[in-house]
């Protein structure tokens, strides 16, 4: 294959790998609005819940899929399907610019007992979602 060949195709395959992280991210985030908003009205507003919950079930979602579509893994997945859940879905669903935002006011408001158990909880809470799903990503 010439060079010229060569570029062209990486080129295309790129566009592709692009068009799923760009179609990923916007599911992610319509699923992000939805859930907070959901979360957000079943449980009040006074605490981040909805980007907590957000947070962990994407955390275990990353960690399951990555395991699952490994190499050799049970399950097979193009490169693109990889960036397409990983990196467009999970990374438009899950929230740290949110988390740190909230983090924030809940500070600036002066409730930073509430502000320090969000961030314990938060990455304790995460780091659990995604060994969860590694787990289950390796049967067991």
């Amino acid at each position: 294959m010439r060079r010229d060949q060569c570029r062209e195709r990486w080129q295309v395959e790129r566009l592709g790998m692009y068009g799923a992280v760009a179609l990923g991210g916007a599911l992610g985030s319509v699923a992000r609005a939805w859930l907070g908003g959901v979360i957000g009205g079943a449980l009040g507003t006074g605490f981040p819940w909805g980007t907590l919950a957000i947070n962990v079930l994407g955390s275990f979602v990353i960690g399951w899929f990555a395991v699952a579509t490994d190499d050799g893994a049970r399950l097979e997945a193009t490169t693109n399907w990889r960036v397409f859940v990983m990196v467009g879905v999970c990374g438009g669903f899950t929230t740290f610019s949110a988390f740190s935002l909230q983090t924030l006011e809940l500070a600036r408001a002066g409730a930073l007992g509430r502000a320090g158990a969000y961030v314990v909880g938060s990455v304790v809470l995460c780091l659990v979602g995604v060994w969860a799903g590694v787990a289950l990503g390796r049967g067991g």
